[in-house]
């Protein structure tokens, strides 16, 4: 009994929790890149949003050569907190991590992060991802892993790619994903820093962020107001704060669009 109970601390389970909706065109590349994780007590959570398209017959596919990966059919269309809070509800693991339909893994993903927050006490971490075309073209596009981000960094600027998350529930407990049609993933990294825990870094590259043409993320007027909204709306900060922080949001993002132009520039 002792044996057993010692191995599952030291090889927990991990939920990969992944919301699908017309994925067919990545959806096997994602699950093949959590087959391919050189840390195998896992299961990964696929809640599909009512695709019309071929994912779930895909899904279903995989799911009959590998009995970790279930999938979970909403009944009607609800967006991705819906779906991603479907699955943590299904989720066995005590540990979850977070993978889009579209984004990859590198194999030694799962096995570095838990061993980073195993090894320091840890309970919400996240590391460095590179950023890739639609087509999978690499390219030199890294994002950055600081030692340790809190709520009020996190305010002024998000470093946290969502492919990359992963949360001790023993430690942090069982939060919900407020109920947008985006953001709601950062909402939810506010919302476990607000209780006090703090988010560390793994400074290393371990998945690759697929940039999708004329995807949900990809309007920056529209991103901007989403920031708005989860200033005022989720946060309920007042007019004063919110302006301030937007203002660290806008400069970190025009820097980061110099940047990017240059880095094209060069190339």
């Amino acid at each position: 009994m002792e044996n057993k109970q010692s191995n599952q601390e030291q090889n927990p389970l991990v939920s990969v929790i992944t919301p699908a909706y017309n994925a067919e065109e990545f959806i096997m590349e994602t699950m093949d890149s959590v087959i391919a994780q050189t840390y195998s007590n896992w299961e990964m959570i696929i809640a599909d949003d009512c695709s019309s398209d071929r994912t779930v017959s895909y899904i279903k596919h995989y799911e009959q050569q590998d009995e970790r990966i279930k999938l979970i059919e909403l009944a009607e269309n609800s967006g991705s907190a819906i779906a991603r809070n479907t699955a943590m509800e299904a989720a066995r693991g005590r540990y979850i991590a977070f993978l889009d339909s579209d984004d990859l893994w590198f194999p030694e993903k799962l096995e570095k992060q838990l061993h980073f927050m195993q090894s320091y006490n840890v309970a919400f971490s996240f590391t460095k991802y590179v950023r890739i075309k639609q087509d999978g073209t690499l390219t030199n596009t890294v994002s950055k892993a600081p030692e340790s981000v809190g709520y009020t960094d996190l305010l002024k600027h998000c470093v946290i790619g969502c492919l990359t998350v992963m949360i001790d529930r023993q430690k942090i407990g069982h939060l919900k994903m407020v109920n947008i049609r985006t953001r709601q993933d950062y909402a939810y990294w506010l919302a476990i820093t607000k209780k006090g825990f703090r988010a560390y870094g793994l400074p290393e590259v371990l998945a690759k962020y697929r940039s999708v043409e004329n995807s949900i993320s990809s309007n920056k007027l529209k991103a901007a107001k989403r920031q708005w909204y989860v200033y005022r709306q989720i946060e309920n900060h007042n007019i004063l704060k919110s302006l301030w922080y937007f203002v660290h949001y806008a400069a970190k993002g025009i820097q980061n669009m110099i940047k990017f132009k240059m880095s094209a520039r060069n190339r």
